[in-house]
């Protein structure tokens, strides 16, 4: 069975972690020492004399000491933004900023850097280098220390927005944004839409529980191939299943043990719902950070409007059509439902917000917003949506002068005549 897709998908979660940046400072050292030892004898110690290369352990020492602390001071603030993130925002928007490329570049530069420091004192001290190949590692210590000081520079700038809200919010944003464009560009993840109710047939269930973070299409279609069976996936990336509960049904022929186990591996579960395959997810994210904001707690009602505004720009993408051809015709896919979207994304800030005329007029008009971009699309369930807001807003007790400045907004007194 091919799970190529599975360990592409993998591939690209292990190259996002930190430690791979640092240990290409430990390659570097590895390469200066190769190099080094190339062209031992073969450059003359007066290169050596005139570059200022007797002093590349005093270069090391002094970096391999100030790096140690840089890196220690810099953890500590990255790790307040995070807490900081969490608190105003969200939880679940931490892991876009530990996932931030410049906050994982820099922190994989000054650790790199010292570990860089400390090898090439290791090999200094080991006596690796002679005086003539000396200049060929403080022409790499050059290189580390020019690096580091562009890092540093970065990390300054990078500090002035890291962490507040608007810089989290705009996390957010672009990864429900890029989430929901890859669905729209791949709307049934390369197989069949799911259109009707599954069929009856051999059902392969879930052997632990957890979220469904990545389906290996090519793997399915292969098994598809072999055993000359139609796939039907009950789950999309962001559903939570548990042990027993159905991932997918069978027609077409009987899968054995092998391919079960095969049909099983290619759904990847997790302890956590991810943003890069589950469109749900960022709206759901979103819509959280509005309604903290909306809390007694906080009541910072400017955060819940800027939300529904950031919402509207990510929802009004779904309103394009892409119908593309199956790239995996033996595998049907459950259809994302919009209902579910705009559910997702406004039913908490709704009813958080109920008693807040300027919430609620904003988001009456982001709804009607949408459905007038693609009534065809969104009109179901913007209605429901906005018979749901003047349900809240009745049961809050909102007084008439605000009910009424609702209901004067356009489109709303067409649809509720009462």
């Amino acid at each position: 069975m091919q799970n190529t897709g599975r360990y592409l998908w993998l591939l690209h979660n292990i190259l996002r972690k930190i430690w791979v940046r640092v240990a290409g400072f430990a390659l570097l050292a590895i390469l200066s020492l190769v190099i080094a030892h190339l062209f031992s004898g073969r450059l003359p110690v007066e290169l050596t004399q005139r570059s200022g290369a007797a002093v590349v352990e005093d270069l090391l020492t002094i970096l391999a000491t100030s790096m140690l602390a840089v890196t220690t001071f810099s953890l500590s603030i990255a790790v307040s933004a995070f807490a900081a993130a969490a608190n105003s925002a969200t939880p679940r928007a931490t892991a876009l900023l530990q996932e931030d490329n410049t906050t994982q570049n820099v922190l994989a530069t000054f650790i790199g850097s010292f570990v860089f420091s400390l090898l090439g004192l290791i090999a200094l001290s080991a006596g690796l280098y002679d005086e003539s190949s000396r200049s060929v590692l403080f022409a790499f210590t050059i290189v580390v220390i020019v690096w580091v000081i562009v890092a540093l520079i970065r990390w300054t700038n990078h500090l002035m927005n890291f962490g507040r809200m608007g810089d989290t919010l705009g996390r957010v944003e672009a990864a429900a944004s890029d989430s929901l464009a890859a669905r729209i560009q791949n709307p049934y993840l390369g197989g069949k839409p799911l259109l009707s109710s599954l069929p009856q047939g051999q059902r392969v269930c879930a052997a632990s529980t957890g979220y469904v973070q990545h389906i290996d299409m090519p793997a399915l279609q292969a098994i598809a191939d072999k055993s000359g069976a139609n796939i039907y996936l009950c789950q999309l990336p962001g559903h939570f299943v548990y042990n027993g509960k159905p991932l997918m049904v069978i027609t077409g022929a009987q899968l054995d043990s092998e391919a079960v186990s095969a049909a099983c591996a290619a759904i990847v579960l997790g302890t956590a719902r991810t943003f890069a395959e589950d469109p749900r997810f960022g709206l759901i994210v979103m819509a959280e950070i509005a309604s903290r904001a909306l809390s007694p707690a906080v009541n910072d009602p400017g955060t819940a409007i800027d939300v529904v505004g950031r919402l509207l720009r990510v929802l009004s993408r779904w309103s394009e059509k892409n119908e593309p051809e199956p790239s995996f015709p033996d595998i049907h896919v459950p259809v994302v439902s919009v209902k579910d979207l705009v559910t997702d994304a406004f039913r908490p800030i709704a009813r958080d917000g109920a008693a807040l005329i300027e919430v609620q007029c904003r988001l009456v008009k982001a709804l009607l917003a949408l459905k007038d971009q693609a009534p065809e699309v969104f009109g179901e369930a913007v209605n429901a949506m906005l018979a749901y807001i003047l349900d809240c807003m009745s049961v809050a007790g909102v007084v008439s002068a605000d009910m009424d400045e609702v209901m004067k907004i356009d489109g709303m007194a067409q649809l509720f005549n009462n």
